[in-house]
């Protein structure tokens, strides 16, 4: 009985320090041969979490608490801990390779790479971003570190990541031609990228100079900022912008982010005009825009670590805030608010999935890394389409009589002349109405202005529905109406002003029965000199109308 339990104890203890010993060991080595180009290594690792941040080398080389990464990869969020990684090659050919290990996530504060010497001394590489740019192997906005691998021999590296922001895990190996054609690529890309947002500024900026819209100024800032915060977020400019000024580069993270939301949620207010229509959602945008500045005043003083979480937070918020607005303008009908809401409603889906990468709940990937900066880019195109429809709007608006809805007489002047410049290229004919309604004054004095703006409105349709779609009906002033018929001959112009004069005089209204006069010149063979003889030909024979006796059609 003793000696089977004594045997039983001997079996447990033998199993745990096994079992010990091999949580100590490596995992199954990573075969570097000369066909590995590229080897994603986030599946081949061994991480350990260090919550004290006081592990050093000697005791992680030790320590049997290395486990491989979670299922969505070595994406850990916003953690106090430090996370030891691990990693193994193996090379089994007969010359000694010498590779590239790359980290393509540049906002991690604090990276140390340990790799062991030919004798088995330890050395170590300490960089990041908190750390002067000078402190990196190679030059360049993420952090490449060069690996040795005897021929028929074995390396074991270890690395250190530690940061106030999110601690995203993202190593790459690289055979040197591998790399150098993947960072041409890299380059290329944005290239592209900024330089597509350098067009869209421009381009704005110059129909900023044009038509003096305050919305374009502001669209100007955001996107401004917006570029600028991804050139940090990228690593571009802590390499060339600021490389010995570290802190500053962090701070400048939560600058422009925290500017690029004061400025986002003006412009969406002064695109929108929510203050007209929705005061409520109105003030709820100033609100967050206080808050955000407070937050950018403060991302000057304040440690980055202690605004990171609070300002992305922030950004969901206003991003759906936005989003809400959009919807607002276009059920109210603001027909640019379309453009608007597809570009809000690409960033907001890029704004999501990277949020939820940097909180640790979707993989380090070429579209959880990337897509947000597509997103925007897409956004601030289809900004811009929503800025272009915005003129074209306010145009139309500055041609159109607000109470009639018909073409205004700044449109008319401008139509006028066209269309009677073209009839004498075509020697074609063209032939111009000039409405008036028969005693308005007297009806609005006698019914009110609110009953005449009835009357003036019930006119405005019926001369519309009374003449082709190709003809031009505007409101000219007070209760007078112009209307432009090309290609129609004297003959027809008299008739179709006949039947426009008993169609609204047969109107039928109750305040009683309303009637126009209407003067009618047609243009054929040059017989006008000018554009101005043409029009006053028309609005004397409407004063003859008058005259004598009203409610009837007179030619010039």
């Amino acid at each position: 009985m003793t000696r089977s339990i004594f045997r039983r104890a001997a079996a447990c203890c033998l199993s745990l320090l096994l079992a010990g010993f091999s949580a100590s060991l490596p995992a199954v080595p990573v075969e570097v041969d000369a066909g590995s180009s590229r080897v994603a290594l986030a599946p081949k690792l061994e991480v350990l979490e260090d919550p004290t941040g006081q592990l050093d080398i000697d005791a992680v080389r030790q320590s049997a608490g290395f486990k491989p990464p979670p299922a969505k990869g070595p994406n850990y969020g916003f953690s106090h801990s430090a996370y030891w990684v691990r990693v193994t090659l193996d090379n089994p050919g007969t010359q000694d390779r010498q590779l590239l290990l790359r980290q393509d996530y540049p906002l991690i504060d604090y990276i140390d790479f340990w790799s062991p010497d030919a004798h088995g001394a330890w050395h170590a590489t300490r960089t990041g971003d908190q750390r002067p740019f000078s402190t990196r192997e190679f030059q360049h906005r993420d952090f490449i570190f060069t690996l040795d691998v005897p021929a028929g021999g074995q390396r074991t590296y270890y690395l250190r990541f530690a940061s106030s922001g999110p601690i995203d895990i993202s190593l790459t190996l690289y055979e040197q031609h591998a790399l150098l054609a993947a960072l041409s690529a890299e380059q290329l890309a944005y290239g592209v990228y900024y330089g597509g947002f350098l067009v869209l500024v421009l381009y704005n900026f110059f129909i900023f100079l044009a038509v003096r819209d305050r919305a374009f100024f502001y669209y100007l800032l955001y996107a401004i900022s917006y570029g600028l915060y991804f050139s940090v977020f990228n690593g571009l400019s802590f390499q060339y912008l600021w490389p010995n000024h570290p802190v500053w580069g962090n701070q400048s993270l939560l600058v422009l982010l925290a500017s690029t939301l004061v400025f986002s949620l003006q412009f969406t207010r002064k695109f929108l005009g929510t203050g007209s229509y929705s005061p409520k959602i109105d003030l709820t945008a100033v609100v967050l825009q206080v808050v955000a500045a407070l937050a950018l005043v403060a991302s000057f003083f304040v440690p980055y670590s202690a605004l990171v979480l609070e300002l992305a937070v922030l950004t969901v918020v206003v991003t759906v805030l936005i989003l809400a607005m959009g919807t607002l303008g276009l059920i109210k009908g603001y027909r640019p608010a379309r453009y608007f809401m597809i570009a809000w409603g690409m960033l907001l889906l890029a704004v999501l999935v990277l949020m939820l990468k940097i909180f640790g709940l979707l993989p380090h990937n070429l579209i959880t890394e990337n897509g947000f900066q597509l997103g925007s880019l897409l956004e601030m195109v289809l900004l811009s389409l929503a800025l272009a429809a915005r003129v074209d709007e306010m145009q139309k608006q500055s041609r159109t009589d607000a109470l009639t809805k018909l073409a205004n007489r700044r449109f008319f002047d401008e139509r006028v002349a066209f269309e009677f410049e073209r009839a004498h290229r075509n020697h074609a004919p063209v032939s111009l109405l000039v409405a008036d309604i028969d005693h308005f004054k007297e009806f609005n004095d006698r019914h009110g202005h609110m009953r005449g703006d009835e009357v003036l409105k019930t006119v405005a349709r019926q001369l519309l529905e009374g003449v082709r779609s190709r003809d031009i009906v505007c409101r000219y002033g007070g209760e007078e109406f112009a209307l432009i018929l090309p290609g129609v001959d004297e003959a027809q112009a008299l008739e179709i002003a006949d039947s426009l004069r008993r169609s609204i005089e047969s109107n039928g209204l109750a305040d009683g029965n309303i009637t126009i006069s209407v003067g009618v010149a047609c243009d054929l063979d040059q017989r006008f000199a000018d554009v101005d003889e043409f029009f006053r030909a028309a609005d004397t024979a409407l004063y003859q109308a008058k005259q004598q006796g009203r409610n009837r059609v007179m030619r010039g």
